[in-house]
């Protein structure tokens, strides 16, 4: 069985992904800041594979990604299970909701964006290579169209993304025998899609659980490293 690294997978996409994976028969290590909350994300998730063998799959290590002995202790988990296949940077934050523009944009506030968005990952890559290589793996980060538009507010967000999304163009050059994919779901139902429009009403965004079978044909199509809109495997449109 494949192995994969899940970050920010207590909620939202990351557990939409993490469910979506154990049920087609990945192992994972999972993680997330709330050990409660991600404890409770590895029950619900092994109780709905309960049918197909998918219990003991999961290895919950919770922790925060800017912590360098978490992010290590991500990649050991995965070498228990047998060599990381695959990694997913999802963990990710907005910055102050409501997000302010640029001209106020808090600099602390803006540098916590930069580390969780952009070292975090590039970190957690670095660790990941040798295993990723050896198995000629895989890496994802998931980004945001906030990355490539102008959006007034999405200043800190976007630009945070869009550096992410220029390391894994670098990344895909330097490392070819990797797939390495940026990848964009789209607008979705999620605790922190909420926080980029306090007050408003987000029910008629797709919940995270509608592109899952989109990134599992991702992962079997394996197209070459680039940037991936989710929503264009769903459409079947070219990418």
């Amino acid at each position: 069985m494949p192995v994969a690294i899940i970050t920010g997978a207590s909620r939202g996409l990351g557990l939409a992904l993490a469910a979506g994976l154990t049920g087609a028969g990945w192992r994972l290590v999972v993680d997330a800041r709330g050990a409660d909350d991600l404890a409770e994300a590895v029950q619900d998730i092994e109780a709905g594979v309960a049918g197909t063998g998918g219990r003991d799959r999961i290895v919950a290590v919770p922790g925060d990604v800017i912590d360098a002995t978490h992010r290590l202790a991500l990649i050991e988990a995965a070498d228990r299970l047998g060599g990381l296949d695959l990694l997913v940077n999802n963990a990710g934050i907005l910055g102050p909701s409501p997000q302010p523009p640029l001209a106020a944009y808090p600099l602390d506030a803006l540098r916590e964006v930069y580390e969780v968005n952009v070292v975090a990952p590039l970190a957690l890559i670095q660790l990941a290579l040798p295993a990723l290589r050896a198995r000629r793996g895989a890496v994802v980060t998931v980004t945001s169209d906030a990355a490539v538009e102008a959006y007034p507010g999405w200043g800190g967000y976007g630009s945070a993304k869009a550096a992410i999304e220029q390391a894994s163009h670098v990344l895909s050059a330097e490392e070819p025998g990797l797939r390495v994919w940026w990848v964009d779901p789209g607008d979705l139902r999620t605790r922190m899609h909420q926080e980029a429009f306090p007050g408003e009403d987000i029910g008629d965004r797709p919940l995270p659980g509608t592109v899952v079978p989109a990134f599992r044909r991702l992962l079997a199509d394996a197209p070459p490293s680039g940037r991936i809109r989710l929503a264009d495997l769903l459409s079947g449109a070219p990418r």
